[in-house]
């Protein structure tokens, strides 16, 4: 397990561990569909970028439990749009 999972600081940000839980969920599924990392690490390992994610806040849940990327953006971490009257 990684170390900054243990760390108070992360869950108490997200409040509770149960929401950290979802978070890290929703935002490894976007990851593994294609979205682009928020920070740059040099490492491939996803649970990795998703912890510095959380700790430089660049993404959250709503008040719905929606993964949300701070500075607005609505599709937060979801699937890359595509324009689909090109093909």
């Amino acid at each position: 397990m990684l170390e900054e999972l243990r760390d108070e600081e992360v869950i108490n940000k997200v409040g509770g561990r149960f929401k950290l839980s979802t978070l890290i969920q929703k935002r490894l599924v976007a990851l593994n569909q294609g979205s682009p990392a928020l920070v740059d690490l040099p490492t491939e390992d996803k649970m990795k970028i998703v912890i510095q994610e959380i700790m430089q806040d660049k993404i959250y849940l709503d008040t719905e439990n929606n993964l949300r990327v701070t500075g607005g953006e609505a599709a937060a971490g979801g699937l890359p749009e595509f324009d689909l009257d090109s093909i």
